[in-house]
């Protein structure tokens, strides 16, 4: 329930962390963040070439690498969100898609800061692409980020799970003595 403390109402922070370690908040994120990058995954799959120029467009790669970029990570994409849906090992499902949106935070704040605006690549590809900008791609994915935290960090039981991580120890400070 919480407390009150003067003239304001306190939730413990045992609270806060009953509702992070909830199973069901958890699988809902799972399957929210597995559905939007098999989505994401979609028409760069069916489209690798387009894919590849907005990939060449950010102005980060090799040349030699931009291909083998636009064909692997549809496909990490792809495999990363079909197993937090099935619950396959989620914890490292969540790993790889932080990983994969840290890189694209990293990637598109650094073209921001250089004054490039171009279609990301991120959902439609092409003159179909979204019109939305850098900073807008960039909130949006640190909240995808903190999602995939949220399934990376979870410390219950996990609901829907084909195969199971296996859960994290927890830290006590009573051991360091």
């Amino acid at each position: 329930m919480g407390f009150v403390v003067g003239n304001r109402r306190v939730i413990p922070l045992n609270r806060l962390a009953t509702i992070f370690n909830n199973s069901w908040i958890e699988l809902g994120v799972r399957w929210i963040l597995g559905v939007t990058f098999i989505y994401a995954s979609y028409y760069k799959i069916i489209a690798p070439a387009e894919f590849a120029k907005i990939v060449y467009g950010y102005g980060l790669f090799p040349s030699v690498t931009i291909n083998l970029i636009a064909i692997v990570l549809p496909y990490l994409e792809l495999f990363a969100g079909i197993t937090l849906i099935l619950g396959i090992y989620p914890r490292s499902a969540a790993l790889i898609i932080c990983f994969m949106l840290w890189s694209f935070i990293l990637i598109l704040s650094i073209n921001w800061a250089r004054g490039h605006e171009f279609d990301c690549g991120c959902f439609l590809l092409g003159s179909q692409g979204e019109k939305t900008t850098s900073e807008q791609v960039i909130v949006r994915d640190f909240i995808y980020l903190i999602l995939a935290l949220q399934v990376f960090l979870h410390n219950g039981t996990r609901k829907g799970c084909i195969v199971r991580s296996r859960p994290r120890k927890k830290f006590c400070f009573e051991s360091l003595s």
